[in-house]
Order: structure tokens, then C-alpha cells, then sequence
């Protein structure tokens, strides 16, 4: 179950599948960590699990030196195809493959970042505590760690449920089913994807996927947290340091620092 990453089918829509969410916004998120919690000039960031470079890239837009690493080979030819047409060429940037739980890129980096429930890809605990320690290790002293997970009190109350999107397209429309899951004992939401590409009414792309994400609870991600060496230095709604979390808050931002 840990073994998990998009298929070539699913990342080719990947973009038009999440065109509505607002990484421009948790970018500005992100620049908020920075000034409030680094004592440091933040000026290189580590992103892993960096998908199709939608953090990435506006991030080295903004000046920053962005390395980004993703298991999926398909997700990065989409990474550096984006980067290519939206840069202007004086960008700082790259892409490698890579696993989350195991990256020693031989230098340290101001920020690590693991974005889009990234950690609850890692759904058991050795290898969250992998890919906890691997941030660490990639990580200068008193440097900047983020992520965004699915919050356990909110999952358990709010509950995953059966979805219908349909995004149009140029002569067609993308269409994604999903149906969750929970595996309670396991701390784990299962969500099944079955994706359908129509052009003129033609079936042209279908993808099948099924994606484990384990959601967190607060002592859990403090013992993960001081047990890779990282300091919990705060949790909050994504979006608003300031907003403490509910059960209604299904995603979290997670803030620690390098010990």
C-alpha cells in the first residue's frame, strides 16, 4: 500500500483535474511561513513530492532556488514541460525523481516542503517516519519544514463521500469519479479515481487509480515531528497560521523547524 504514485493516464489530466485549486494562494501561505518562523533569509527550497511543479514553479517565479523531486516519472515530464513554456529563463529550478523517503541530495536546503498531503502518502508509520527524517536530513539547522495533511478529527467527523467533476475542455470534457473510504485502524482514507478524456464525444484517455492518504492527529504528528528531530512549531487551517483547527477543517498546515 505504501508503494503509490499516479499512472501515466491519471497525470496527463493531473492539471486540468486540479485547475481550481489555488497554489498561487498557498504560495503566498508559504512566503507567510517563511517571515514569521525562519530566522533566517529563506532563498532554497526543497519540494518533494513536487507532482507536475504547480508549487514549484511559482515559487521560482518569486525568486526562489527550487529543486523539485516526485516519484513519478510522468508527473515530472509534465513539471518540466510547464516550466519551460511559464518561466522566463533566469529561474533557479529542477527536477529529479526521487522517493520521499529516502533522499540524501548532499546539501542542505533552507526549506523542505511536502505539499499536497504528500506525508499521508506515507501510509505506515516507518515510513512517515522516513520521510520525516529525510526532510530533516535535507534540511539546514533552524531550517523550514511544511506540509499539509489531512486533519483525523475532521475526516472522522466529516467522513469522505462519492464525487462527480466534470471540467470542459477545448472540444470535450474531462470527467473524474471518486468514491472513499476509511480504514479506521490504519488511520487511512481510500480514495478510488476513475478518470474519462471525451474529445468530440470520442473516448481518448481512462484511468483507474486508487490512492491511500492517511490523515493525522495531533499528538501523533508531534511525536513523528520530535522524533525526526524537528521542532512543532505550529498548526493551523491551511491557509491561516492564525486559525487553530476543528473538526471541520479537513486540511492542515503542519510547520516545523530543523533542530
Amino acid at each position: 500500500m505504501s508503494e503509490q504514485g499516479f499512472g501515466q493516464g491519471y497525470s496527463d489530466e493531473y492539471d486540468i483535474v486540479y485547475g481550481d485549486k489555488d497554489y498561487e494562494a498557498e504560495c503566498n501561505s508559504l512566503e507567510a511561513v517563511f517571515s514569521r518562523y525562519s530566522s533566517a533569509p529563506i532563498k532554497t527550497i526543497l519540494d518533494v513530492g513536487c507532482g507536475t511543479g504547480s508549487h514549484a514553479i511559482p515559487l521560482a517565479r518569486r525568486g526562489y532556488k527550487v529543486t523539485g523531486v516526485d516519484r513519478s516519472q510522468g508527473m515530472l515530464e509534465h513539471a518540466r514541460r510547464k516550466a519551460g513554456v511559464q518561466l522566463l529563463g533566469g529561474e533557479q529550478i529542477e527536477f529529479f525523481q526521487g522517493d520521499a523517503r529516502s533522499l540524501d541530495l548532499s546539501q542542505k536546503f533552507d526549506s523542505v516542503l511536502m505539499m499536497f498531503s504528500v506525508l499521508g502518502l506515507q501510509t505506515t508509520n516507518s515510513d512517515v517516519f522516513s520521510a520525516l527524517c529525510s526532510a530533516r536530513q535535507n534540511l539546514r539547522p533552524g531550517g523550514i519544514f511544511v506540509c499539509d495533511v489531512w486533519y483525523g478529527p475532521a475526516v472522522l467527523t466529516i467522513r469522505p463521500s462519492d464525487r462527480i467533476k466534470v471540467m470542459p475542455i477545448e472540444n470535450g470534457q474531462v470527467i473524474r469519479s471518486a468514491s472513499g473510504s476509511l480504514d479506521i485502524i490504519r488511520h487511512l482514507c481510500g480514495v478510488h479515481f476513475h478518470l474519462w478524456r471525451l474529445h468530440n464525444s470520442k473516448l481518448v484517455n481512462e484511468a483507474d487509480e486508487t490512492q491511500w492518504t492517511r490523515y493525522f492527529f495531533p499528538q501523533e504528528l508531534s511525536f513523528f515531528m520530535e522524533q525526526a528531530n524537528l521542532e512543532l512549531v505550529n498548526m493551523s487551517a491551511l491557509g491561516d497560521l492564525d486559525q487553530d483547527p476543528t473538526d471541520e477543517t479537513w486540511n492542515i498546515m503542519v510547520v516545523g523547524k530543523a533542530k
